[in-house]
């Protein structure tokens, strides 16, 4: 995925009412490019060498900050680790069991999404996701 503008990614960000910092900005960034449903710590290793005062705290914070503004998703299909994904649009995950990837999955009957109405509820979201084997894992040949 082509690595979006700071220009795109503050816009992005004052989208959802978030106040553009280095770091937020710096997160949002990674997450805009890396469409790859990374962890805490995925983002943190990613984005340290480059910012050596962030912390996984802040990086923690930016993300629960996202997540409460509605720019981000946070994905429980994985049972070790919360996964984030930029991506907000209605679509399904897969995780591979053997590699543990995560892929998305747009083919997918937007009726899933549709959330029920159910007497003393307030529902407000649908997560799909499935667990299975990719392509590269079935062949044998990751790259």
């Amino acid at each position: 995925m082509e690595q979006p503008t700071l220009s795109h990614t503050h816009q992005y960000l004052l989208g959802f009412d978030i106040k553009p910092s280095v770091q937020r900005t710096a997160v949002m960034n990674y997450l805009l490019s890396h469409m790859t449903h990374p962890t805490v710590d995925d983002i943190y290793t990613a984005l340290s060498p480059t910012m050596p005062t962030l912390s996984k705290t802040t990086v923690y914070n930016t993300l629960n900050l996202f997540l409460e503004k509605g720019a981000v998703r946070m994905l429980t299909i994985d049972e070790r680790n919360a996964r984030y994904d930029a991506d907000i649009s209605h679509h399904a995950h897969l995780r591979c069991r053997m590699c543990d990837r995560v892929y998305d999955l747009r083919d997918v009957q937007p009726a899933l999404f549709s959330l029920p109405r159910v007497e003393g509820f307030d529902i407000e979201a649908a997560e799909i996701s499935y667990v299975g084997i990719c392509p590269e894992c079935k062949t044998g040949k990751k790259g």
